[in-house]
């Protein structure tokens, strides 16, 4: 069994939640564990097992945690709250208590939820039967902010958007995945997901209409230039910097014995002006071993002038280590400081200055 889907919030009395679910062919791909941290995340205590809740993100709404992806890889859209800081949580029995979508083949992962214009937004995609791994198909599920959230008729659905083959012929498989709802500058909402693209450093920026439902995608203009962009990435809006940013796992061309989307041992913070051009600000975790190591489907928040993130880690463990950088060992948790400030030449958080890895402008 192996650690995934890393999610993390701040509760409004300032204490954290992090959670991850277990994959691999010794689990049942169904279910997460919560932790609480009371001490800004110096220690952590277990605080329960949710059956039944697989690839999901932690959110806070009005003083109740909320945790929502779905019920088993490939299952039903489901939510739950939690009204004691994790403890204890509700049960998506039917649509009257978190039950969203039924009837299976919904993906998902540890993404944003966003707030904005009075509705809550979230990124997911459906597996059409027959379709293999890859070809998603994107939307956007929207609820206003003063429903209850557990009701399924309080969602509404976007149309669905494919990636389709001839948008990048050169590429095997092209799809994407794993989308983050974003506002950008002009006050628009668009996702951002990722790009199973085989040299990876691209995402697909995908405009969302104001009332939800319909979605725009040009390939011509909104295939961008995305440092890590065929790994899984969270991307975030701080109002002080007016900068966007994200924690992503950068190639830097050393290793071409893995494709892109298998190059997770360098964990690298970026930011942007405009959703479009991005710049690396500096690397944060690295480790010269691309094959048992690596730092993966990051979910992070603004604390303050730190941010804070959970990482899906591989990593030794004095145990044989992980299977591969993929299936990993470890759930940690990692504060960097002041992280507006750092840049390109700051050192590696664990490794001496010499280890720092080579850019690829």
């Amino acid at each position: 069994m192996y650690v995934g889907s890393p999610g993390i919030a701040v509760l409004s009395n300032g204490s954290y939640v992090a959670s991850h679910d277990f994959f691999g062919f010794k689990s049942k791909k169904n279910r997460t564990a919560v932790f609480g941290s009371e001490d800004r995340g110096k220690s952590w205590k277990k605080r329960n097992e949710l059956e039944g809740q697989f690839w999901s993100n932690l959110f806070t709404h009005r003083d109740s945690l909320y945790i929502m992806g779905v019920s088993r890889q490939y299952g039903n859209v489901v939510i739950r709250r939690s009204d004691d800081g994790g403890k204890t949580w509700s049960e998506p029995k039917d649509a009257n208590s978190g039950l969203l979508l039924d009837g299976g083949r919904y993906h998902t992962a540890p993404v944003p939820v966003v707030k904005h214009q009075g509705k809550i937004w979230r990124a997911m995609e459906y597996l059409a039967p027959g379709d293999g791994w890859g070809r998603f198909q994107s939307f956007v599920l929207s609820a206003p902010e003063n429903t209850n959230l557990l009701k399924a008729k309080n969602w509404k659905c976007s149309e669905k958007l494919i990636f389709e083959k001839e948008w990048a012929a050169e590429e095997n498989n092209p799809g994407w995945l794993e989308g983050n709802i974003v506002v950008t500058v002009e006050g628009k909402l668009v996702n951002i997901l990722r790009l199973n693209f085989l040299e990876g450093g691209k995402a697909a920026l995908i405009h969302i209409s104001n009332n939800g439902k319909n979605l725009r995608f040009n390939p011509e203009r909104d295939i961008i230039d995305f440092p890590g962009g065929s790994k899984k990435f969270t991307i975030r809006n701080d109002k002080k910097s007016g900068l966007y940013w994200s924690l992503t796992n950068i190639v830097t061309g050393r290793d071409k014995s893995l494709k892109a989307s298998l190059h997770r041992n360098i964990l690298a913070l970026i930011s942007s002006p405009d959703l479009r051009n991005w710049k690396i600000q500096s690397t944060i975790l690295y480790h010269p071993d691309i094959k048992k190591h690596g730092f993966q489907y990051i979910d992070w928040l603004f604390n303050e002038d730190d941010i804070i993130f959970v990482s899906r880690t591989a990593y030794g463990d004095g145990l044989g280590g992980a299977h591969n950088q993929h299936d990993a060992n470890y759930l940690t948790f990692h504060r960097i400081r002041d992280f507006r400030n750092r840049t390109i030449i700051d050192r590696v958080l664990n490794e001496p200055p010499e280890a720092r890895p080579a850019y690829k402008n």
